[in-house]
């Protein structure tokens, strides 16, 4: 008889077998922050089932730290910006983002934001053109051959370097600017009466005046605001590839196009077939905190905790602010965890601690968590929701009060304007989720939803991935629209012919008419006159 051992053995030496037989090269064209915080997640599950990940970064990264040790392989772009320039950058969007554009309309935020990243499009020249002009490197990446390529389109390129490389690429990204990107290039429909336009912080039941403002924001951003320079990427995507083509056009070319949501946080609309959504894939389930951590989480006795963070971009507030937030906190019974960089605050109360790093999630994830002061990204949000924990938004610029207009639709959270907040209004805020009983099981009842699954998101994102790599693509999955002309689309053509059909008819009809009644008139006068 075969020992136990040995059975062991093969089976293991079987798996290993089966899962080399997947093992393929990955391209990866990422975007700093947050969305990398995201895209890693699934990169380091691709290493560990065998698969060899690069990635490709620039010199100057804030978040991506291609020095340390890593499952990953980088590839460093060669560029000519130093790191002043992008420094200087960030802070001009910061200081954008957290002092100019809170206090703006909806229209003007999302204008001052389209004006920025067309500020920026000369940086994101050179980081595209230390790729695709570049021989030696775009020969190495050749002769590497890659069997897919991962990219965040925030970060125009991408696309382009796998046409080059004729490797059928794949999106990870988050729907948003309109869903002009989604809408026109990925043919993604989106029918404006009950698909709210991000950055409107509307939800899919409307009143009449609230789709008008929908419709308007639509055509808005369809005909004068874009995220990209899209006149210039044309021209450069056309010399780059020798014939003419767009940005949106090769954009088209996606194989999948993977959504950092998921139905526990979308209104359910319309998708596609090559649209998968794997929101929460980051989120995990919560690990034992530090020691001191621990110990002030545990003095908060019955009252629990709350935690407090706007994210990694923004590290200071302006003192004013800071010391009304502050105010806020020291009025309630629950102990907070405030990641916070700047001044420590005068009215800092004795029930809250200032770090400059928590551990978000296993703090949403310990028993005692109350409530979630964020400002809307989506990363913290699903973390909020994987653990059933509701929220206090506080949105800024971008997507965040898009994100919580979607958790205050779903009673999950209560929305507070940063620039316009008083000491009263956060507390009205945080005293009425974390009393109202609603708020959390509103938040547990998508936390239910989010885990109530066939496939866990990661796995579902690493399975198209891998799809795409064993099957060379996914073009049975790929809509015709891509193959239509605009007003084929929308078969203003065909509308077109059967209004003349229609008007021919008419036409003919009305001849024939008048034509007898011509005839009838000349034969009743022939009579008359015999």
């Amino acid at each position: 008889m075969v020992s136990e051992k040995w059975v062991s053995a093969i089976l293991l030496l079987q798996l290993c077998s089966a899962g080399c037989g997947f093992c393929g090269k990955v391209l990866v064209w990422p975007c700093d922050m947050s969305h990398w915080l995201n895209l890693k997640v699934t990169l380091e599950e691709l290493t560990e089932r065998g698969h060899e990940v690069t990635v490709l970064v620039p010199p100057q990264n804030f978040i991506i730290d291609f020095k340390k040790p890593s499952e990953l392989n980088f590839e460093v772009i060669p560029m000519s910006q130093d790191t002043e320039t992008a420094i200087n950058t960030l802070n001009a969007f910061l200081d954008l983002t957290v002092n100019i554009m809170p206090s703006l309309s909806a229209w003007q935020s999302a204008k001052k934001l389209q004006d920025f990243l067309f500020q920026v499009t000369g940086d994101y020249k050179l980081l595209c053109e230390g790729v695709v002009y570049n021989q030696s490197l775009m020969k190495k990446l050749r002769e590497s051959n890659y069997n897919v390529m991962i990219i965040d389109p925030v970060t125009p390129c991408g696309e382009l370097i796998a046409e080059l490389l004729e490797v059928p690429f794949m999106y990870t990204l988050r729907l948003f600017m309109g869903n002009t990107m989604e809408k026109y290039c990925g043919k993604l429909p989106s029918p404006p009466s009950y698909v709210p336009v991000a950055m409107a912080g509307l939800t899919d039941r409307m009143t009449f005046p609230e789709r008008i403002k929908n419709v308007m924001f639509s055509i808005f951003f369809d005909f004068w605001l874009q995220q990209h320079d899209t006149r210039f990427w044309d021209q450069f995507y056309s010399e780059a590839l020798g014939r003419p083509t767009t940005l949106c056009e090769t954009m088209g070319k996606a194989e999948i196009w993977l959504i950092r949501t998921y139905w526990d946080f979308e209104f359910p609309r319309p998708y596609l077939p090559n649209f998968e959504f794997v929101g929460g894939l980051h989120c995990k389930p919560a690990k034992p905190l530090p020691k001191e951590m621990e110990e002030f989480v545990q003095s908060s006795g019955e009252d629990g905790i709350v935690i407090f963070s706007l994210g990694s971009m923004v590290k200071n507030l302006t003192e004013e602010k800071a010391n009304l937030i502050a105010s806020a906190l020291a009025q309630i019974p629950q102990k907070v965890l405030w990641r916070y960089k700047g001044k420590e605050p005068a009215t800092l109360g004795a029930n809250t601690r200032l770090y400059d790093w928590i551990p978000q999630n296993d703090l949403l994830g310990h028993p005692k968590a109350r409530a979630f002061i964020t400002h809307g990204g989506t990363n913290g949000i699903y973390e909020a929701i994987y653990h059933g924990v509701p929220m206090v938004g506080v949105p800024m610029f971008a997507d965040q009060p898009d994100n919580i207009a979607h958790m205050k639709a779903k009673g999950a959270a209560v929305e507070v304007n940063i620039n316009t907040m008083t000491s009263a209004d956060l507390l009205s805020a945080l005293t009425t989720v974390i009393n109202e009983p609603s708020y959390k099981e509103n938040a547990m009842r998508l936390s239910r939803i989010h885990h109530d699954q066939p496939v866990k998101p990661l796995d579902r994102a690493v399975f198209w991935i891998e799809f795409v790599m064993r099957h060379k693509g996914a073009k049975h999955l790929r809509p015709a629209a891509h193959n239509l002309t605009w007003y084929q689309y929308h078969s203003l053509d065909v509308i077109g012919f059967l209004l003349a059909c229609v008007a021919t008819a008419i036409f003919l009809v009305t001849k024939c008419c008048l034509f007898s009644y011509r005839q009838f008139v000349k034969t009743g006068k022939k009579k008359k006159r015999e």
